[in-house]
């Protein structure tokens, strides 16, 4: 499976922060979030994302980031994707912080669900294998998890898990995923008119630049979508794409060029 850029980046750095805090465990102290000391140490609405308790822990966090990170960097662009990443662990630090004040909160989950629940959106009916074994839609997984986060969290499980954090990432990913979108149709103007414009020479130039993009370098599972507007580029033409669709063709062109 081929990683996207961002995806590595925070798994390598997720690494050596959890192996550099087995030496120094002291690091917890300055970079764990603790609600209390918000106002004294701002930073550690983002920093305490990248610590960890222990190995399954790491595990678990960076395995759900492994699968279902890449796909979705490739939706938004490594920049958006970073941004978002952040976005997410910050709202699961503020949550945290507005409803379970007593304890220090380490761990990428809020983050992590963030991340989930943007895959959900863009692919609400993708199987997602439990254990390898039980297909799940990635929609009933958010949800699942969603519900369970809010649960535990509201009965207040000593389970030693931050399910606010987990809440927190979610809605904050949410939020910042319709916030972006909203944005983004903003800056589209008269799309309809543009692509009556389009000369079929300009249309056959916009075909030949999306057909060159390596499929062997794309995502395993992005290939199909690629595959699938293609087809539909070919058949009915480049004006039946949408602006999702073809702002998606043009953004794997723009990561390949050179």
């Amino acid at each position: 499976m081929l990683m996207s850029p961002w995806v590595q980046k925070l798994l390598v750095a997720n690494v050596i922060i959890f192996l550099f805090s087995r030496v120094s465990p002291a690091v917890f102290n300055d970079f764990g979030f603790v609600p209390q000391l918000i106002l004294l140490r701002p930073w550690t609405l983002v920093t305490y994302a990248f610590l960890h308790g222990g190995w399954m822990h790491l595990f678990f966090n960076m395995l759900m980031l492994f699968f279902f990170g890449p796909r979705l960097e490739e939706r938004l662009g490594s920049k958006t994707f970073i941004w978002f990443y952040l976005a997410s662990a910050v709202g699961g630090a503020i949550l945290t912080f507005a409803l379970a004040p007593g304890a220090m909160v380490v761990g990428a989950s809020g983050a992590i669900f963030g991340v989930v629940v943007g895959f959900a959106r863009y692919w609400p009916r993708e199987n997602i294998y439990i254990w390898g074994i039980l297909p799940v839609q990635a929609r009933i997984l958010a949800l699942f998890m969603v519900g369970s986060s809010l649960f535990f969290g509201v009965t207040g499980a000593q389970d030693g898990i931050a399910h606010f954090a987990h809440l927190g990432g979610l809605v904050a990913g949410w939020i910042f995923l319709r916030s972006w979108e909203r944005r983004r149709h903003r800056r589209v103007v008269k799309p309809t008119v543009r692509r009556q414009k389009a000369s079929p020479v300009q249309d056959s130039e916009m075909i030949r630049r999306w057909e060159a993009i390596p499929r062997e370098r794309l995502h395993e599972i992005n290939r199909e979508e690629l595959e699938q507007l293609l087809r539909k580029a070919v058949k009915l033409g480049v004006q039946a794409l949408t602006s999702d669709e073809r702002e998606f063709l043009d953004r794997m062109a723009n990561s390949f060029q050179g």
